[in-house]
Protein backbone atom coordinates (compact mmCIF):
# COMPACT_ATOMS: atom_id res chain seq x y z
CA UNK A 1 0.00 0.00 0.00
CA UNK A 2 1.50 3.73 -1.01
CA UNK A 3 0.70 5.90 1.60
CA UNK A 4 0.38 9.41 0.81
CA UNK A 5 0.49 12.38 3.77
CA UNK A 6 -1.27 15.82 3.41
CA UNK A 7 0.47 18.38 5.29
CA UNK A 8 0.45 22.11 6.78
CA UNK A 9 2.80 23.92 9.29
CA UNK A 10 -0.29 25.78 10.28
CA UNK A 11 -3.99 25.48 10.52
CA UNK A 12 -6.48 26.80 8.01
CA UNK A 13 -4.40 26.06 4.53
CA UNK A 14 -5.98 24.24 2.89
CA UNK A 15 -5.11 20.65 3.66
CA UNK A 16 -8.24 18.92 4.64
CA UNK A 17 -9.97 20.36 1.50
CA UNK A 18 -7.00 19.14 -0.51
CA UNK A 19 -7.15 15.58 1.28
CA UNK A 20 -10.50 14.99 0.22
CA UNK A 21 -10.06 16.17 -3.16
CA UNK A 22 -7.35 13.52 -3.89
CA UNK A 23 -9.67 10.80 -2.10
CA UNK A 24 -12.15 11.66 -5.23
CA UNK A 25 -9.51 11.62 -7.32
CA UNK A 26 -8.23 8.98 -6.64
CA UNK A 27 -10.74 6.47 -5.50
CA UNK A 28 -9.11 5.73 -2.71
CA UNK A 29 -9.74 2.53 -0.95
CA UNK A 30 -8.08 3.46 2.20
CA UNK A 31 -8.41 6.84 3.90
CA UNK A 32 -7.58 8.26 7.22
CA UNK A 33 -7.90 11.27 9.10
CA UNK A 34 -5.07 11.93 11.83
CA UNK A 35 -6.29 15.31 13.11
CA UNK A 36 -7.41 13.33 15.84
CA UNK A 37 -7.71 16.68 18.27
CA UNK A 38 -9.96 18.39 15.87
CA UNK A 39 -11.01 16.29 13.11
CA UNK A 40 -13.05 17.53 10.12
CA UNK A 41 -12.64 15.00 7.05
CA UNK A 42 -15.86 13.54 7.73
CA UNK A 43 -17.60 16.52 7.11
CA UNK A 44 -16.45 16.57 3.48
CA UNK A 45 -16.56 12.48 2.69
CA UNK A 46 -20.06 11.58 3.25
CA UNK A 47 -20.74 8.14 5.33
CA UNK A 48 -23.94 6.30 4.99
CA UNK A 49 -22.93 3.49 7.58
CA UNK A 50 -22.33 3.83 11.11
CA UNK A 51 -19.06 3.54 12.27
CA UNK A 52 -17.30 1.05 14.82
CA UNK A 53 -16.46 2.56 17.65
CA UNK A 54 -13.48 1.59 19.94
CA UNK A 55 -12.19 3.16 23.15
CA UNK A 56 -8.74 4.33 22.97
CA UNK A 57 -6.97 4.14 26.51
CA UNK A 58 -4.28 6.86 27.08
CA UNK A 59 -2.16 7.17 30.43
CA UNK A 60 -3.73 5.87 33.65
CA UNK A 61 -5.18 8.28 35.91
CA UNK A 62 -5.02 8.04 39.85
CA UNK A 63 -8.08 7.70 41.53
CA UNK A 64 -8.71 7.83 45.39
CA UNK A 65 -9.93 5.53 47.59
CA UNK A 66 -12.33 7.27 50.34
CA UNK A 67 -12.66 4.44 52.69
CA UNK A 68 -9.15 3.71 52.80
CA UNK A 69 -7.78 7.03 53.06
CA UNK A 70 -6.72 8.50 56.50
CA UNK A 71 -6.24 12.26 55.06
CA UNK A 72 -2.61 12.50 55.34
CA UNK A 73 -1.81 14.81 52.17
CA UNK A 74 1.12 13.34 51.39
CA UNK A 75 -0.03 12.85 47.82
CA UNK A 76 -0.97 16.43 47.81
CA UNK A 77 2.13 17.52 48.87
CA UNK A 78 4.26 15.49 46.51
CA UNK A 79 1.93 16.29 43.31
CA UNK A 80 4.36 18.13 40.90
CA UNK A 81 0.97 18.86 38.67
CA UNK A 82 -1.18 19.46 41.47
CA UNK A 83 -4.14 17.36 40.65
CA UNK A 84 -4.55 16.55 44.14
CA UNK A 85 -7.60 18.96 44.84
CA UNK A 86 -8.61 19.22 49.37
CA UNK A 87 -11.98 19.98 49.98
CA UNK A 88 -13.55 18.42 52.58
CA UNK A 89 -11.53 14.47 51.40
CA UNK A 90 -8.85 14.45 49.35
CA UNK A 91 -9.46 13.73 45.62
CA UNK A 92 -7.94 13.65 42.28
CA UNK A 93 -8.65 16.41 38.77
CA UNK A 94 -8.46 14.13 35.93
CA UNK A 95 -7.66 16.90 33.84
CA UNK A 96 -4.60 17.89 35.76
CA UNK A 97 -3.24 14.33 36.32
CA UNK A 98 -0.72 13.01 34.33
CA UNK A 99 -0.36 9.31 35.51
CA UNK A 100 3.32 9.51 37.02
CA UNK A 101 2.27 7.15 39.88
CA UNK A 102 4.02 9.14 42.74
CA UNK A 103 1.08 9.38 45.07
CA UNK A 104 0.33 5.56 44.76
CA UNK A 105 3.86 5.31 45.46
CA UNK A 106 3.60 7.65 48.26
CA UNK A 107 0.84 6.82 49.97
CA UNK A 108 1.33 4.81 53.46
CA UNK A 109 -1.79 2.93 53.31
CA UNK A 110 -2.34 2.21 49.65
CA UNK A 111 -5.28 4.12 49.44
CA UNK A 112 -4.26 5.46 45.92
CA UNK A 113 -4.22 3.41 42.50
CA UNK A 114 -4.09 4.34 38.84
CA UNK A 115 -6.90 3.28 36.86
CA UNK A 116 -7.38 2.82 33.03
CA UNK A 117 -8.63 6.05 31.61
CA UNK A 118 -10.46 6.60 28.39
CA UNK A 119 -8.45 9.23 26.32
CA UNK A 120 -10.64 8.89 23.46
CA UNK A 121 -12.32 7.38 20.42
CA UNK A 122 -11.66 5.32 17.31
CA UNK A 123 -13.64 5.67 14.44
CA UNK A 124 -13.91 3.22 11.33
CA UNK A 125 -16.22 3.72 8.90
CA UNK A 126 -16.20 0.62 5.87
CA UNK A 127 -18.13 0.64 3.21
CA UNK A 128 -17.04 0.72 -0.47
CA UNK A 129 -14.16 2.19 1.12
CA UNK A 130 -12.44 2.49 4.64
CA UNK A 131 -12.03 5.87 6.35
CA UNK A 132 -10.48 5.21 9.86
CA UNK A 133 -10.58 8.41 12.07
CA UNK A 134 -10.05 9.22 16.14
CA UNK A 135 -11.28 12.16 18.71
CA UNK A 136 -8.81 12.51 21.27
CA UNK A 137 -10.72 13.51 24.79
CA UNK A 138 -10.45 17.11 25.76
CA UNK A 139 -7.52 17.86 28.00
CA UNK A 140 -6.43 14.45 26.97
CA UNK A 141 -2.80 13.48 25.87
CA UNK A 142 -1.07 10.71 24.22
CA UNK A 143 -2.10 12.29 20.73
CA UNK A 144 0.90 10.89 18.85
CA UNK A 145 -0.28 7.15 19.81
CA UNK A 146 -3.69 7.47 18.90
CA UNK A 147 -2.67 8.61 15.71
CA UNK A 148 -0.54 5.67 15.44
CA UNK A 149 -3.55 3.85 15.97
CA UNK A 150 -5.98 4.91 13.25
CA UNK A 151 -3.11 4.53 11.17
CA UNK A 152 -2.82 0.51 12.30
CA UNK A 153 -6.46 0.59 12.22
CA UNK A 154 -6.48 1.44 8.37
CA UNK A 155 -4.18 -0.82 7.27
CA UNK A 156 -5.70 -3.88 9.16
CA UNK A 157 -8.78 -3.44 7.57
CA UNK A 158 -7.76 -2.64 3.99
CA UNK A 159 -5.21 -5.19 3.37
CA UNK A 160 -5.43 -4.85 -0.47
CA UNK A 161 -5.57 -1.18 -1.10
CA UNK A 162 -3.12 -0.06 -3.21
CA UNK A 163 -3.25 3.55 -2.15
CA UNK A 164 -4.08 5.72 1.34
CA UNK A 165 -5.00 9.06 1.36
CA UNK A 166 -3.84 10.51 5.06
CA UNK A 167 -5.00 13.74 5.96
CA UNK A 168 -2.75 14.83 9.13
CA UNK A 169 -2.66 18.09 11.65
CA UNK A 170 -1.56 20.75 11.38
CA UNK A 171 1.93 21.94 13.11
CA UNK A 172 4.85 19.95 14.20
CA UNK A 173 3.92 18.04 17.06
CA UNK A 174 3.49 14.71 18.04
CA UNK A 175 0.39 13.90 16.30
CA UNK A 176 2.87 15.14 12.96
CA UNK A 177 5.30 12.94 13.90
CA UNK A 178 3.11 9.83 14.29
CA UNK A 179 1.69 10.45 10.75
CA UNK A 180 4.94 10.88 9.25
CA UNK A 181 5.90 7.40 10.21
CA UNK A 182 6.37 4.97 7.38
CA UNK A 183 4.13 6.95 4.87
CA UNK A 184 5.89 7.11 1.48
CA UNK A 185 5.26 10.69 0.51
CA UNK A 186 4.25 13.96 2.04
CA UNK A 187 2.57 17.10 0.39
CA UNK A 188 2.68 20.04 2.01
CA UNK A 189 0.48 22.61 1.73
CA UNK A 190 1.99 25.90 1.50
CA UNK A 191 -0.05 29.36 2.03
CA UNK A 192 2.21 32.39 0.61
CA UNK A 193 2.03 34.74 3.67
CA UNK A 194 4.70 35.53 6.24
CA UNK A 195 3.24 33.02 9.11
CA UNK A 196 2.68 30.46 5.99
CA UNK A 197 6.22 30.65 5.10
CA UNK A 198 7.73 30.05 8.73
CA UNK A 199 5.28 26.99 9.30
CA UNK A 200 6.43 25.52 6.43
CA UNK A 201 9.83 25.73 6.74
CA UNK A 202 9.25 23.91 10.05
CA UNK A 203 7.33 21.12 9.04
CA UNK A 204 9.82 20.82 5.99
CA UNK A 205 12.71 20.40 8.27
CA UNK A 206 10.50 17.69 10.48
CA UNK A 207 9.90 16.06 7.54
CA UNK A 208 13.37 15.61 6.54
CA UNK A 209 14.64 14.38 9.65
CA UNK A 210 12.22 11.09 8.61
CA UNK A 211 14.29 10.63 5.57
CA UNK A 212 10.75 10.80 3.45
CA UNK A 213 10.35 11.90 0.15
CA UNK A 214 8.53 15.52 0.02
CA UNK A 215 6.81 18.02 -2.57
CA UNK A 216 5.07 21.03 -1.69
CA UNK A 217 2.31 22.88 -3.48
CA UNK A 218 0.78 26.58 -2.89
CA UNK A 219 -2.71 27.39 -1.80
CA UNK A 220 -4.49 30.41 -2.25
CA UNK A 221 -1.27 31.36 -4.53
CA UNK A 222 -2.70 34.70 -5.56
CA UNK A 223 -2.99 36.48 -2.46
CA UNK A 224 0.55 37.14 -2.16
CA UNK A 225 2.45 37.02 -5.32
CA UNK A 226 5.31 38.09 -3.86
CA UNK A 227 5.60 35.21 -1.01
CA UNK A 228 4.15 32.68 -3.52
CA UNK A 229 7.54 33.08 -5.21
CA UNK A 230 9.93 32.86 -2.30
CA UNK A 231 8.02 29.67 -1.73
CA UNK A 232 8.91 28.88 -4.69
CA UNK A 233 12.34 29.68 -4.96
CA UNK A 234 12.85 28.15 -1.45
CA UNK A 235 11.98 24.89 -2.89
CA UNK A 236 14.25 25.00 -5.77
CA UNK A 237 16.72 25.87 -3.33
CA UNK A 238 16.02 22.48 -1.18
CA UNK A 239 15.37 20.62 -4.58
CA UNK A 240 12.07 19.77 -3.66
CA UNK A 241 9.45 18.73 -6.53
CA UNK A 242 6.57 21.42 -6.98
CA UNK A 243 3.64 20.64 -7.88
CA UNK A 244 1.69 23.68 -8.30
CA UNK A 245 -0.51 26.74 -7.34
CA UNK A 246 -3.81 27.03 -6.50
CA UNK A 247 -5.78 30.23 -7.24
CA UNK A 248 -8.26 31.43 -3.87
CA UNK A 249 -11.68 30.70 -4.90
CA UNK A 250 -15.39 31.59 -3.44
CA UNK A 251 -16.76 28.78 -5.30
CA UNK A 252 -14.41 26.71 -3.54
CA UNK A 253 -15.68 27.54 -0.07
CA UNK A 254 -18.95 27.53 -0.73
CA UNK A 255 -18.60 23.89 -1.97
CA UNK A 256 -16.74 23.03 1.41
CA UNK A 257 -19.61 24.60 3.41
CA UNK A 258 -22.11 23.08 1.32
CA UNK A 259 -19.98 19.61 2.46
CA UNK A 260 -18.97 19.10 -1.20
CA UNK A 261 -15.08 18.33 -2.20
CA UNK A 262 -13.69 20.90 -4.58
CA UNK A 263 -13.74 18.42 -7.51
CA UNK A 264 -17.24 17.70 -7.97
CA UNK A 265 -18.17 21.10 -8.52
CA UNK A 266 -16.60 23.61 -11.71
CA UNK A 267 -14.40 26.04 -9.98
CA UNK A 268 -10.97 27.66 -10.59
CA UNK A 269 -9.51 25.95 -7.42
CA UNK A 270 -10.63 22.26 -8.49
CA UNK A 271 -9.17 23.03 -11.88
CA UNK A 272 -5.99 23.60 -10.53
CA UNK A 273 -6.42 20.96 -7.56
CA UNK A 274 -6.50 18.27 -10.22
CA UNK A 275 -3.13 19.31 -11.73
CA UNK A 276 -1.68 19.09 -8.29
CA UNK A 277 -2.80 15.92 -8.40
CA UNK A 278 -1.56 14.70 -11.29
CA UNK A 279 1.85 15.82 -10.32
CA UNK A 280 1.69 14.52 -6.69
CA UNK A 281 1.04 10.87 -7.96
CA UNK A 282 3.59 10.91 -10.52
CA UNK A 283 6.23 11.72 -8.04
CA UNK A 284 4.62 8.87 -5.73
CA UNK A 285 5.43 6.44 -8.72
CA UNK A 286 8.86 7.44 -8.99
CA UNK A 287 9.22 7.10 -5.35
CA UNK A 288 8.23 3.61 -5.17
CA UNK A 289 10.11 2.85 -8.45
CA UNK A 290 13.26 4.02 -7.04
Amino acid sequence: MKKLLILSGKGGTGKTTLASAFIKLSNAKAYADCDVDAPNLHLIMDQSVEPIETDFYGLPKAEINQDECIQCGLCQQNCRFEAILADEKYKVDDFACEGCGVCEAICPVGAVSLKPSIAGELMLYSQDAVFSTAQLKMGSGTSGKLVTEVKKQMNLAAKDAKLAIIDGSPGIGCPVIASISGVDLVLIVAEPSLSGISDMERIIKTAKSFQTKIAVCINKFDTNLENTEKIRNYCKQLKLPFTGNIPFDPEAVKAINSGQSIVDVNCAAGQAVKKVFEQTMSILEERNQG
